[in-house]
């Protein structure tokens, strides 16, 4: 999909979204076994249940069939994040403060790619993890995908 496409239904999503209280964490479009899938992810305070992703698909999906933007055949899907919710936005890494993540970086530092760590702050650009009592300064600009860490 391109990516304009992509932030036209991110433009339609969100003020549906953030009008219901949640938030629009990841809009996905790509080809899976079934054909093409377009899946948003939204999470609340408390997490979303069954009947908010339901409401926001009704509401959604028809904001996306009237303006036409995607004119083949594909299945649209609203789902939680889940338990390993990817962090996009630096709003996210300030919001973790404290929690486990897994970060991969587009570029390599000291030769690494992964990191997973404490997040300990975002800064200025900079994000730290504590990892086994060493904080690592990561910039946010690198970062290629990060998630949270369940904890047990």
């Amino acid at each position: 999909m391109p990516v304009d496409m992509l932030e036209s239904i991110k433009m339609i999503a969100e003020p549906v979204i953030l009008e219901e209280g949640m938030e629009l964490v990841d809009v996905e479009y790509r080809r899976e076994g079934r054909g093409w899938v377009l899946r948003l992810y939204i999470d609340k305070e408390g997490g979303v249940t069954l009947d908010d992703c339901s409401d926001i698909s009704k509401q959604v999906g028809q904001l996306i069939e009237v303006n036409d933007l995607i004119s083949h055949p594909y299945t649209f899907e609203v789902s939680s994040p889940g338990l390993n919710r990817p962090l996009k936005s630096e709003d996210d890494f300030t919001r973790y403060r404290g929690k486990l993540v897994q970060l991969r970086l587009h570029n390599p530092i000291e030769g690494r790619r992964t990191f997973k760590g404490r997040l300990l702050d975002n800064r200025e650009g900079v994000i730290r993890i504590e990892m086994e009592d060493e904080i690592v300064i990561l910039p946010f600009n690198n970062i290629k995908k990060a998630n949270l860490q369940y904890e047990f």
